[in-house]
């Protein structure tokens, strides 16, 4: 006998219904730093372009974090936190793996028995996320996805470490995907570089960032402006045709880089750019939606626009995708 399986019909596609942010309120600026190290707001600035930076405190969690931007992207998105049934988290800076935090972040919200995991793909995190929500709604296995990004970096940071103190922030940024009739999320473009994994990492179960600035740069601002061109190939996307580039917020040289080959490739020069680590940091896999929701809070972007979203992180692993700002 033949068994034939069954599967539900999914949606034609998915959007963005709603975005949310948290950071945390406690400002470190780069003359605050160089009292604990030898550093100074000019080499700081020069070198990665971040002015200040926030960082959590002692009641933020990656956990806390992470609800919150979550509640903002629910109340946009207009929908109850019963409505959803799929919690996806972007992190790698939990304190502890078990529990997970997707779960966490559920109970704290009131989502009850929703399918639930966390995903670690480093800073690359929110887009890998956006398109787990995308591809569970389109095959049928969801209906409304809580994706969140959700990091304390400081927490796994030596604070003394001018290679990576300087850099790493606290903070979350949350979205909710839903159905669509047609499709406001396009097709994914994802990898890794298994011959960089060793440029960001952390040594055992209590080590900290270890970060090889030169090599991450050299490999950032050769690789991710294909990705990003490829992204928008794959979702029949002219480069013409797109708003707004939203880049992981690593380091602002690389942003511009970035952003100078995007327009070098056919888009238009007044592409807006998000710039958000110049007062945030970098936030890893929050950085993306905190970014883009900072930026329509401040009037720059609005709904409809088409995003052009490309993120990359420890691994080395890239992903990248085109969506309409909710």
């Amino acid at each position: 006998m033949t068994i034939r399986l069954q599967h539900p019909v999914g949606a034609a596609g998915s959007r963005i219904s709603g975005l949310g942010h948290f950071r945390p309120d406690t400002v470190v600026t780069n003359d605050d730093l160089s009292q604990i190290m030898d550093t100074d707001d000019e080499w700081i600035r020069s070198r990665v372009g971040i002015a200040q930076r926030h960082f959590a405190g002692t009641d933020d969690t990656v956990v806390s974090m992470g609800a919150r931007a979550s509640a903002k992207a629910i109340a946009e998105a207009g929908v109850a936190p019963t409505d959803i049934d799929t919690v996806i988290v972007a992190t790698c800076s939990q304190d502890s793996q078990v529990p997970h935090a997707a779960t966490q972040i559920a109970g704290a919200l009131g989502i009850h028995a929703p399918g639930s995991f966390d995903i670690n793909a480093a800073c690359a995190g929110f887009c890998y996320g956006i398109a787990a929500a995308d591809q569970a709604i389109r095959a049928g296995s969801s209906c409304t996805v809580l994706v969140v990004g959700s990091e304390k970096l400081t927490a796994w940071t030596n604070p003394t470490d001018r290679a990576t103190a300087i850099i790493f922030a606290d903070g979350a940024g949350a979205a909710v995907v839903t159905k669509a009739d047609v499709p406001e999320i396009g097709p994914v473009v994802w990898g890794c570089d298994e011959k960089n994994i060793e440029a960001i990492r952390v040594v055992g179960r209590h080590g900290t960032f270890h970060q090889e600035g030169q090599t991450v740069f050299r490999w950032a601002t050769t690789v991710i402006g294909p990705v990003a061109i490829r992204a928008a190939e794959a979702a029949g996307v002219a480069l013409a045709d797109i708003d707004v580039l939203a880049t992981h917020q690593a380091n602002l040289r690389i942003i511009d880089a970035v952003a100078k080959k995007i327009i070098a490739a056919g888009a238009r020069p007044d592409i807006k750019v998000a710039r958000d680590i110049i007062t945030s940091g970098n936030t890893s896999s929050a950085s993306i939606p905190m970014a883009l929701d900072r930026m329509r809070d401040a009037g720059e972007i609005s709904s409809g626009q088409v995003v052009l979203a490309v993120a990359f992180g420890a691994g080395l692993t890239y992903a990248g995708q085109v969506f309409l700002c909710p």
